[in-house]
């Protein structure tokens, strides 16, 4: 079965509304274009760039917008306690259930990956038709953007939620529940975390600091999508870890895409934490000590320099 109906089809087994790839419109966009041209269709065509990208942004922004508000309200759930879970629950925030929690990280994953896969497709068509790399340029700039599903960091929680659940003692009927495309891996001493679904796509997620050089350790995801360690993305950004990531300048540059404005927004990996955590044991509590040190140090010099503002000295 073409992908094009195996997209459409499950897209259409799911009860909710979910945004989605435009497989027919756009290729319809394409055909025109082709019918319009007495012989190839140009590096730049106004029939196709008119209407073809932007059209494939709306959706690609509604995609990203509907995964990450779903990932991050059914995380808020499942890491909450005590009173605050309950209270989640009751203001409609989370599914009660718990193995209905499980189904619903799943489907996001899925949901996430196969239109990765889609988006991935019909831009490949694109070239194919226009001889041109206008669909590759288009993805670069996307990124750029932040409306690439594949650099939400929510996909990585889930996929990290999901090796932890499978990975503890479940009762049965929650085990069944789960997938086993997804994989924490290391390589050579290297983690990341992989997934394999769908058509041979295959995802990895490096979890090595670019800046450290180590494994991640108390894990942020910036919003160009890359992972650092929190005290390292802090000194990338100049501020203190007394500060945090908020108070890092908007020209403030990713250490590793040097993209700017990609702080604010920083999201902390608590599951991805708690995964590695429990997996690398050693390097953890060594490192734990370590992060101590310095935070304890850092918070030290916070307050003797405001108690000098403050003393006027």
């Amino acid at each position: 079965m073409k992908f094009c109906k195996t997209y459409q089809r499950y897209m259409q087994g799911h009860d909710h509304k979910l945004p989605a790839v435009g497989f027919k419109k756009l290729k319809k966009i394409m055909k025109r274009c082709r019918r319009a041209s007495t012989t190839t269709c140009p590096d730049h065509c106004p029939v196709c760039d008119g209407t073809f990208f932007p059209s494939l942004l709306n959706e690609m922004s509604d995609i990203v917008g509907c995964f990450n508000q779903r990932a991050q309200k059914l995380l808020e759930v499942h890491l909450a306690s005590g009173f605050r879970k309950y209270f989640l629950m009751l203001k409609g925030k989370g599914i009660r259930n718990h193995i209905g929690q499980i189904e619903e990280g799943k489907d996001l994953v899925i949901y996430a990956l196969i239109n990765a896969i889609a988006i991935r497709k019909i831009l490949k068509k694109y070239d194919k038709i226009h001889y041109s790399k206008q669909g590759q340029l288009f993805k670069s700039k996307v990124q750029t953007m932040h409306k690439e599903i594949l650099q939400s960091p929510w996909l990585s929680e889930l996929i990290a939620l999901h090796i932890n659940l499978r990975e503890t003692k479940a009762k049965p009927r929650e085990v069944s529940a789960l997938f086993q495309g997804c994989y924490l891996r290391f390589k050579d001493g290297k983690p990341s975390l992989t997934c394999e679904l769908f058509d041979s796509f295959k995802m990895d997620i490096n979890l090595t600091c670019s800046i450290c050089l180590d494994t991640v350790f108390d894990p942020v995801s910036l919003t160009c999508g890359h992972i650092f360690c929190y005290s390292c993305a802090c000194s990338a950004a100049s501020v203190t870890i007394v500060d945090g990531l908020k108070a890092a300048k908007s020209r403030a540059k990713c250490a590793l895409c040097r993209q700017q404005g990609i702080y604010e927004d920083a999201v902390h990996l608590e599951e991805l934490n708690i995964l590695l955590g429990r997996r690398c044991k050693d390097y953890w509590e060594e490192r734990l000590q370590m992060e101590r040190t310095e935070r304890v140090k850092q918070v030290k010099e916070h307050w003797e320099t405001q108690c000098r503002v403050f003393v006027g000295i």
